[in-house]
């Protein structure tokens, strides 16, 4: 989405008479790539819908709330990556089995909607060892190219700290890669 795109975008979010057509536009634009963050954080097809539509429900529910400080896609996003932390805590303090990397591996293998290969699945094991910032740090640089200082309006967290989690985890990925040969 252009800048130009969204500045109207947003305006017509602030107009009652325009604001649900425009939050369709809205979801539409971004339910793809929100859902494959929160995918690649959760795993699991379903836990990632629910985490999709509840990030759409916080958003809707705080349109008001959105001061245009940062883009619009940043605001989405950190409202997505914050709800699929939530859901990952929430899920570490009820079941410690599916904390671990192999089990992410055998949900991925069981799920109908993974169509990754093998080398895949080992990535999404590397990954899954990881703490869960270094993760989500990863997740948004290589797979969402995003750069450092919108990372740093989502996660909260300063351009630095970014830098050195995202090396922390490109070299536990490798030692893990390294590990297997």
């Amino acid at each position: 989405m252009t800048p130009t795109e969204e500045t109207s975008l947003i305006k017509q979010l602030n107009e009652p008479a325009l604001q649900r057509k425009a939050f369709e536009q809205v979801v539409r634009h971004y339910s793809p790539p929100l859902y494959r963050q929160i995918r690649r954080m959760v795993y699991s097809h379903e836990d990632a819908n629910d985490i999709l539509q509840n990030t759409f429900i916080k958003a809707w529910t705080n349109l008001e709330n959105f001061r245009g400080e940062a883009r619009l896609g940043t605001w989405l996003y950190r409202i997505a990556v914050n709800e699929a932390l939530n859901f990952l805590q929430r899920q570490k303090t009820t079941t410690a089995i599916d904390d671990a990397p192999a089990a992410v591996v055998n949900r991925l293998r069981a799920d109908a909607y993974f169509d990754g290969d093998e080398a895949e699945l080992q990535l999404q094991e590397a990954i899954a060892g990881l703490p869960e910032k270094q993760r989500a740090v990863f997740q948004l640089k290589y797979y969402e190219e995003m750069k450092y200082e919108e990372m740093s309006q989502i996660l909260d967290t300063s351009v630095g700290a970014l830098k050195a989690s995202y090396h922390h985890a490109v070299k536990k990925i490798c030692d893990f890669f390294n590990s297997r040969d």
